[in-house]
């Protein structure tokens, strides 16, 4: 098998399962957590203020990306690639793939919760390793589909690293129906993220699972608002 077919065919198997990584990210960093000896520092909290605004600033990306995409792209599917229009304008116009620029920030933000320079470049070569044979195959894709409009648009467009002074809107609107539909599990994920974090943390430092009440009530907040989705989305499925 050619080089560029086995990295296609291994970039599609890592697509279906790219959900996953978040969740062995997760484990690996509460295992770490829970065994490296730290100390409590009274500034830490402030500072973990600090790695949500990074998650919270990949969030937003997501958000940005997903509201101002055609139809048809930027989803969440999983089985096989999907695009029925090359996505140019908004965040496509500075960055080719914004949704995995803002997925990087997003679990970025937890792994500096570690505060442990070996783990964050452990991480940050582990996803660069396994997102590169995905962006590989995706643009192998809109290449053959697109043609010379993708040739065109790749060669001023960064991979990964935005060029902020290529922005040109997009020729959508801002979708607010298609971001909840999409997006809304993450009010569970990311406050869920950082008061477990935050636990084992904890009890590494006294023993006793004492999280800040911040992070509790982030949680429960934002799990509230989850539920009142959850139960809008059903009921919207259900009339139709």
């Amino acid at each position: 098998m050619a080089l560029i077919e086995e990295w296609e065919k291994t970039g599609q198997k890592l697509f279906r399962y790219r959900g996953q990584l978040p969740v062995l990210f997760l484990l690996a960093e509460l295992i770490f957590l829970y065994f490296h000896p730290y100390r409590g520092t009274p500034w830490f909290f402030y500072r973990s203020l600090g790695y949500l605004l990074v998650t919270l600033l990949g969030f937003l990306i997501r958000i940005q990306t997903i509201a101002h995409a055609g139809e048809h792209t930027s989803g969440r599917n999983r089985e096989k690639q999907v695009a029925d229009e090359l996505n140019t304008g908004g965040w496509y116009s500075m960055v080719r793939h914004p949704l995995y620029l803002g997925n990087f920030l997003m679990w970025l933000g937890g792994v500096l919760f570690t505060e442990n320079a070996w783990f964050i470049i452990f991480f940050i070569l582990i996803y660069w390793l396994y997102y590169e044979r995905i962006m590989f195959t995706e643009e192998s894709f809109l290449r053959k589909k697109f043609g010379d409009k993708y040739l065109k648009w790749s060669e001023k467009t960064p991979a990964f690293l935005p060029r902020f002074r290529n922005f040109r809107k997009s020729d959508y609107p801002f979708n607010t129906r298609r971001v909840l539909r999409s997006e809304y599990h993450i009010l569970l994920e990311v406050p869920g993220w950082f008061l477990a974090l935050d636990i084992v943390r904890q009890y590494n430092i006294t023993g006793s699972f004492a999280p800040h009440p911040f992070w509790v009530w982030f949680f429960t907040v934002s799990a509230l608002l989850w539920i009142v989705f959850r139960i809008r989305f059903k009921l919207f499925r259900n009339k139709h």
